[in-house]
């Protein structure tokens, strides 16, 4: 086992919550920036490196030993603020790519594709973080440590892992020149039977179409 990994097993909890904090601090304030649409050119490189970057403080919480709270029940954190905003924007901004087709869990056998939208899973991610947030800001350091830790392993780590995968192939598919099947026959309102008829429902839509506008070159430059 390397020294990194014992050190995110046994770290200072004080040192450990700050660093955490400041990680998420950061995704929250960035991506919502990106929602505001002002360089919607960076939109999706941006996503990338951001998700990337959260599932680092992730891993590191599912690494760690099982945080316990102070207390028994939890204690109220307030008013979840209202993400409908940022759901919205993103659903603008990432309209011709929003929709992508993801197993939900890997290790169930002959699991069928489901489809997802990138934007419901930035606004469920902002959601889970800033619960724990409101925990840290009221100096309920464990309270925050068990939400993000609890809600990384039951849900935010399993929808950003997700929402990156589809985002890195997109990159992928740009930057390699290979064509993206059209989008708009998927949508989240159907349930697709497989891949053959996943497949059938995609149609056709050319990477060059959605390159220019979210910030992205082919590989021919």
């Amino acid at each position: 086992m390397s020294d990194a990994t014992l050190h995110d097993a046994h770290p200072d909890p004080d040192d450990f919550a700050v660093q955490i904090s400041d990680q998420i601090e950061s995704f929250i304030v960035a991506v919502t920036e990106v929602a505001k649409g002002d360089e919607p050119d960076s939109a999706v490189p941006f996503l990338l490196l951001e998700l990337s970057q959260l599932l680092l403080a992730g891993g590191r919480l599912g690494a760690h030993e099982d945080f316990v709270p102070d207390e028994r029940y939890e204690p109220d954190a307030g008013p979840e603020p209202d993400v409908d905003e940022l759901r919205e924007r993103f659903a603008r901004l990432l309209e011709p790519v929003d929709v992508y087709s993801e197993v939900f869990d890997p290790y169930v056998p002959r699991s069928q594709p489901v489809a997802c939208r990138i934007s419901d899973d930035l606004a469920g991610i902002i959601t889970d973080l800033r619960h724990g947030m409101a925990h840290y800001r009221e100096g309920r350091i464990s309270e925050a440590l068990w939400w993000w830790q609890f809600s990384y392993l039951s849900n935010w780590g399993t929808t950003a892992s997700a929402a990156l995968r589809a985002l890195q192939s997109l990159v992928a598919h740009v930057r390699l020149d290979s064509p993206l099947d059209e989008l708009d026959g998927l949508d989240t309102d159907s349930n697709a039977g497989g891949d053959e008829e996943l497949a059938e429902e995609a149609g056709r839509v050319m990477a060059a179409e959605i390159a220019a506008p979210l910030g992205l070159r082919s590989g021919q430059g």
